[in-house]
């Protein structure tokens, strides 16, 4: 047994074995790998450069760059990895091995890294977001670069200005909050009063025969190329006032980017509103978070109940932040919201309170949404009776609600959790949803096993007489049947 063990360690594959192979057979099997994948060639590439000198590294990395920047081809789905392997290399080599020797060719390499992005993220499929992360990521990189080169103000607030402009995929949208402190504050005024100007710029559209369209809107009609464009600029300059205000304290400045109607907006409500009372302005910020109209406000975000709290509180005007924080519940039967509710009433009160509320979600229009909050709550009883009390009426297409809600309910309250269970069965066979499938036999198979479990099953067939009219029913469906054992 020693010897298997030994014989083991030995052949285990880390550091210590493969450096027991020699530098000479090292290099034959990196050589090998490197013919045959362009990414560990360019890897060794990098290294040897690295090894070399600063001046090496740094021509290795401009060529590659100047390289990816020519590429014309689209970047599938599948090549994406590949893709990003190569970025992250370029990225960590000036951050790390070029910065380590010469900052200051550093930082003009992280510039043209991040160049690349608008062309590189126009000719891949990046739906995952992992590519433009690289990008946005490397906004930090080249903060740290800026910090240790201490470039000059104005010459740094004009590359932010430009790049700015190219910010068609978000790339840049954090870039002057990564760049306050080297851009300081003339920087910063250089910055503002560039974007300022540009706010005054007449725009130049082209003669009508030049236009070029480049979509169609539903009403709207064509979309031009230069409609496109203006759009771009315009919120381009709204984005870097708003955070050169940020960056300055300025709150007025910041509130000044919002035109009136864009103000009763629930997330633009708030951005205001949080400002405001950073600043101790309370009775603005009020004003600012209640230019919602709640009653017609389809939907309030967490962060707007919140902020409007928090004004409330520090207002000293807790009653009203307790019946608000009630009528949030009630809105949206928020665990959250509901909790901090109960925390703040006197002993012995919150006991009742919270049964108030549970009796409330009982009896909410939306059984779905109640559903949630009961299993999330947790108040398993009740969830079992609110499923119970709508059996058949359940949409198994919430299988992302209903699934954790029958594991829940399974252990007590076995019918529940059949109820539930049936619903996305009957919903996946109903609609012929062949990817679910195998989930749909999974749940019979759950329900199977909860069956001997359940003394009554009331209105509902028995297990036995479910599965022989599923079978009558759609019994043609064997991509269904041939999962169920």
């Amino acid at each position: 047994m020693l010897s298997v063990k030994a014989s083991s360690a030995k052949t285990a594959l880390n550091a210590k074995n493969l450096a027991g192979l020699g530098a000479e057979r090292l290099a034959e099997l990196l050589m090998e790998l490197g013919a045959g994948d362009a990414s560990i060639k360019r890897r060794l590439r990098m290294e040897l450069a690295a090894s070399s000198g600063s001046a090496n590294v740094a021509r290795e990395v401009t060529k590659r760059l100047s390289a990816i920047a020519k590429a014309r081809s689209f970047v599938e789905w599948p090549k994406i990895k590949e893709l990003r392997a190569d970025l992250e290399l370029q990225q960590r080599t000036i951050a790390e091995q070029v910065a380590r020797i010469d900052a200051t060719e550093a930082l003009e390499l992280m510039w043209r890294f991040l160049a690349l992005a608008n062309s590189v993220l126009n000719r891949c499929d990046d739906s995952s977001g992992v590519v433009g992360d690289i990008f946005r990521g490397a906004v930090e990189d080249l903060a740290q670069l800026a910090r240790v080169v201490k470039p000059a103000p104005d010459t740094l607030a004009d590359k932010v200005y430009a790049a700015l402009l190219e910010n068609r995929f978000g790339q840049y949208d954090r870039l002057i909050e990564a760049l306050v402190e080297p851009l300081g504050r003339e920087g910063l005024e250089r910055l503002k009063g560039n974007f300022a100007q540009l706010s005054k710029e007449p725009v130049k559209k082209p003669a009508a025969a030049e236009r070029k369209a480049v979509g169609w809107g539903s009403h709207s009609g064509p979309i031009y190329e230069d409609e496109i464009e203006e759009r771009q600029r315009q919120s381009a300059i709204r984005h870097a006032l708003k955070s050169i205000a940020d960056a300055q304290g300025d709150v007025d400045s910041f509130v000044a980017q919002y035109d009136a109607k864009s103000k009763t907006m629930p997330a633009i409500a708030t951005e205001i509103a949080q400002r405001l009372l950073t600043a101790g302005r309370l009775d603005e910020a009020w004003s600012a978070i209640n230019a919602v109209d709640e009653s017609r406000a389809r939907w309030l975000p967490y962060e707007w109940e919140t902020t409007r709290l928090e004004i409330l509180e520090t207002s000293g005007r807790l009653a009203e932040a307790q019946a608000f924080r009630w009528a949030c519940f009630e809105r949206s039967l928020s665990a959250d919201q509901l909790r901090a509710y109960l925390k703040r009433l006197p002993d012995f009160d919150d006991i009742e309170a919270e049964q108030r509320a549970l009796d409330f979600a009982m009896g909410a229009k939306d059984h779905l949404h109640a559903l949630h909050f009961l299993i999330g709550w947790p108040a398993l009883d009740r969830a079992a009776m609110l499923v119970e009390k709508h059996a058949g009426a359940w949409d198994g297409n919430f299988y992302e609600i209903l699934t954790p809600a029958a594991a829940a309910l399974e252990a007590k309250r076995p019918l529940g959790a059949t109820i539930l269970r049936r619903a996305m069965i009957d919903y996946t066979l109903d609609h012929a949803k062949s990817t679910r499938y195998r989930h749909a036999a999974r749940h019979l198979a759950e329900c199977d096993s909860l069956a001997a479990a359940i003394d009554d099953f009331g209105a509902l067939a028995p297990h036995k007489a479910y599965v022989a009219a599923l079978q009558a029913k759609h019994g043609r469906k064997a991509g269904f049947w041939e999962h169920v054992v």
